[in-house]
């Protein structure tokens, strides 16, 4: 009987058969060490000669990595191995000997990993992304589910730029344009009148030329739509459904998190209470003049500096340390594998600290001159939320830098009931929602206000006239949240195949 990795525990002492394919290979003397992943795990696998036989023993030397062999043995329980157990294999069976694989177990570079992503997937930092991934989008179903919203899908050709076409990838559709959607709200808020609560889960597609780590062309997106709520009623139900969702990744995936070695502790301060700060009070906060219980947000970036140029020079150091010991002879084969895997992972440390210290004083200035009434950057983003451990909700904005159909606030019409969910860490805005405006009048001020075409909105301006109520509803970008979840410094590794301005293969 074939059976799976993930389940070895249960069979420790047994015997079982696995299928997989080969990630690391080591020789000693009359034995083969082979780490075997089969899509569920890795495990490693001892094969000795004198168990194995001279002819299955001399198949074991041959394999490559990524040969694909199916292996049987007994499960024996083993702490100092990933996942507890190893495999003592007693027969090997080849299914195909890989040839030379590109993508070693050396360091590469993006552009060549990410032209070989249907190769790169492979590797295990990238299968632990992909299953959180599953589990985050299960969570995301299940949360719903179980809050009684029915799942609607919201079309991907639409006849018209909700919110401009700068941004929209325009096609044919029998002769006449229509446009890939950037989101499926103003069709959810529909469906929420007929079915109360809904929400959609398809993809999605921007037109921006941008190459920044939050960026992508084709991306998933989550919207749920709620008649009868408010902006209240609408950000306490976002923090119990991201809270539900990180809740659920750090039950269900602890040896992914930990294959990526993200810090779960900074990761649980998602399971405490979101700070709401309206926009204003956020600005001044921004430019430092609020604290944050005893912190500044321009004290606290310059400390963050200080730190960062030092670290700098201790990197620089060892680095210099490292590679003058590498050059004296005599070094044992070990210790020089060592020495260089260390040089190399503080080259990539001191790469991600020269960038901080460019970014840093940018972030700072833009902060220090930042004017009330405009929107966030990233930078602001970044700086804003370096005071707060879990995410923060800012509501109440400006109503000229929110969509068309944002409810303004009927005791001051200068702001716009809308909410942006920004993450810590650097991460910025995951989620962005808000209670949608219910006044006809108000809400065709605003369609030509945004320069829009009317006749496209007739069916949308229904909605307000025939059984119009208060609803509510938010966004999320299923990559961002991935990105957020995992620490990861680029959205391009949270999707199976990523499409950015660029890239369109493979």
């Amino acid at each position: 009987m074939i059976d799976t990795i993930q389940h070895l525990r249960q069979h420790i002492g047994g015997e079982v058969t696995l299928q997989g394919w080969v990630t690391h290979q080591r020789s000693s003397k009359g034995i083969e060490f082979i780490v075997l992943r089969d899509g569920s795990g890795i495990v490693q696998c001892v094969l000795a000669e004198e168990k194995l036989g001279e002819a299955s023993f001399e198949v074991a030397k041959r394999l490559t990595q990524e040969s694909s062999i199916r292996l049987t043995g007994q499960v024996v329980a083993d702490d100092r191995q990933v996942g507890g157990v190893e495999l003592q294999v007693s027969a090997l069976e080849l299914i195909s000997i890989a040839q030379d694989y590109p993508v070693t177990n050396k360091e590469h570079g993006i552009d060549f990993l990410m032209d070989r992503r249907h190769l790169w997937l492979r590797s295990r930092r990238q299968w632990a992304i992909m299953r959180i991934r599953n589990t985050i989008i299960q969570a995301i179903h299940g949360f719903f589910q179980r809050n009684e919203f029915v799942q609607m899908d919201a079309p991907i050709f639409t006849s018209n730029a909700c919110e401009g076409t700068s941004t929209l990838f325009e096609t044919d559709f029998y002769g006449e344009p229509a446009y890939l959607s950037q989101s499926g709200q103003l069709y959810g808020e529909a469906m929420a009148m007929a079915m109360g609560k809904i929400y959609t889960f398809g993809p999605t597609f921007r037109a921006e030329k941008s190459k920044t780590r939050r960026h992508l062309s084709e991306f998933w997106m989550i919207e749920p739509e709620m008649a009868f709520y408010n902006l209240d009623m609408n950000m306490t139900l976002i923090e119990e459904f991201l809270r539900s969702v990180v809740g659920e990744v750090l039950e269900k995936c602890p040896t992914e998190l930990e294959v990526i070695g993200r810090d779960t502790e900074k990761l649980r301060a998602v399971l405490q209470p979101f700070p709401r700060i309206t926009y204003e009070r956020a600005v001044r906060i921004l430019k430092g003049e609020e604290e944050v219980e005893g912190r500044n947000a321009i004290k606290t970036l310059e400390a963050d500096l200080e730190l960062v140029i030092a670290r700098i020079n201790e990197v620089q150091q060892e680095i210099a340390d490292r590679e003058l010991k590498l050059s004296q002879p005599g070094m044992k084969k070990g210790e020089i594998g060592f020495n260089q895997a260390k040089v190399q992972k503080l080259k990539e440390e001191l790469a991600e600290l020269e960038e901080q210290a460019r970014n840093i004083p940018i972030w700072l200035e833009s902060a220090r001159n930042f004017r009330m009434g405009n929107d966030f950057g990233g930078s602001d983003e970044t700086v804003l939320t370096r005071l707060f451990d879990s995410p923060i909700m800012v509501y109440n904005w400006p109503h000229e830098v929110k969509a068309f159909y944002m409810k303004r606030d009927e005791q001051d019409p200068r702001w716009a009931k809308g909410v942006d969910v920004l993450a810590p860490e650097g991460y910025g805005e995951i989620i962005g929602g808000g209670e949608r405006e219910t006044q006809l009048d108000w809400l065709i001020e605003k369609i030509n206000e945004h320069q829009l075409p009317m006749e496209a909105f007739e069916w949308y301006l229904d909605l307000r006239r025939y059984g119009s109520v208060p609803h509510s509803g938010f966004g999320l970008g299923l990559e961002r949240l991935v990105a957020y979840i995992c620490k990861l410094p680029h959205v391009r590794e949270t999707i199976p195949f990523p499409r950015l301005y660029g890239r369109i293969a493979p």
